[in-house]
């Protein structure tokens, strides 16, 4: 029994009459009697009894008629879900970002796209860049968020904007009480900010340098949230990225790092591999999140 046929079975054992299962089907009584007739052509008995107008199932449709609405149940489902898919309704999406945006941006993409999508599952990962190419390549993230722009060649980049550095202080500490803090002010200070061989450390080697002066940090970070529990132990002052929400750690303050360098924040995705529409739509909503949130600096 073929799904068209399965259909037109279910309908009339549902309605009872041609007429019904026509209307229900929104086809004509002549075009559902032919589809019938085929089906039992096909099976090689008889489905139905034909009484004034009206169908009496045969005990062969009867005993058939359970496993029938099991299997068209089944294909209903897969309709609902191929359209859902196709709407972008239903699936999952997993986005990988590392630790300023996934604090300060995707929270608010989340949200919006719940909101607009709530039958999607998504599924997040916060990790360094290094990791979040890996989970492109592995499938484990379709979409990452990450502060740099300068990834392998299989990593396609989009750069959605950027932002900036800052200074982050122990409450108590005398440079808390300037407006900002230049690189000069950061001579004899012990520095927290990230390892070498990273992007935000480059750029600011490079800016510290046209200030004339010298970045050397003396405790190396990672990840820049892991900065907040060592200046708050006293440890020193960090340089970190301007995109993390600071404002909410207790103990700290944050103050505008002159002549800090832009960082960008870049959209990957593994190149040449097709998203799914509910991606799509993802890709979407971190756009226009970004661009509300974010200087557009190409």
């Amino acid at each position: 029994m073929r799904a068209r046929q399965l259909e037109v079975f279910t309908a009339v054992m549902r309605a009872g009459t041609v007429t019904e299962a026509a209307r229900q089907l929104n086809i004509s009584q002549p075009a559902l009697s032919q589809i019938l007739m085929h089906c039992e052509d096909e099976l090689g008995f008889a489905l139905f009894d034909r009484e004034k107008g009206r169908l009496r199932p045969t005990a062969e449709a009867l005993e058939l008629y359970p496993e029938a609405e099991r299997l068209f149940g089944g294909l209903e489902g897969l309709r609902r879900k191929t359209q859902d898919l196709r709407l972008g309704r239903a699936g999952l999406v997993r986005v990988g970002a590392s630790a300023p945006p996934a604090m300060s941006l995707l929270p608010l993409i989340l949200a919006q796209y719940r909101a607009l999508h709530p039958d999607i599952l998504l599924r997040s990962n916060v990790a360094p860049i290094s990791s979040l190419v890996t989970m492109l390549r592995a499938g484990d993230s379709a979409l990452a968020l990450a502060l740099d722009d300068h990834l392998p060649p299989d990593i396609e980049v989009e750069r959605l904007g950027t932002t900036s550095f800052c200074c982050l202080l122990p409450q108590a500490h005398p440079l808390a009480g300037k407006d900002e803090v230049s690189f000069a002010d950061l001579e004899g200070e012990t520095i927290i900010s990230y390892r070498s061989a990273t992007r935000p450390h480059e750029e600011l080697v490079k800016a510290a340098r046209r200030a004339g002066q010298r970045f050397a940090p003396q405790l190396e970070i990672d990840v820049s949230i892991t900065a907040v529990g060592f200046v708050q132990a006293g440890l020193g002052v960090a340089v970190v990225d301007s995109l993390l929400p600071w404002g909410q750690f207790d103990h700290v303050v944050t103050r505008p790092l002159s002549g800090a360098p832009d960082l960008p924040l870049s959209l990957l995705t593994l190149r040449g591999k097709g998203l799914s529409r509910a991606e799509e739509i993802m890709r979407d909503q971190i756009r226009v999140v970004c661009a509300a949130r974010l200087s557009i600096n190409p």
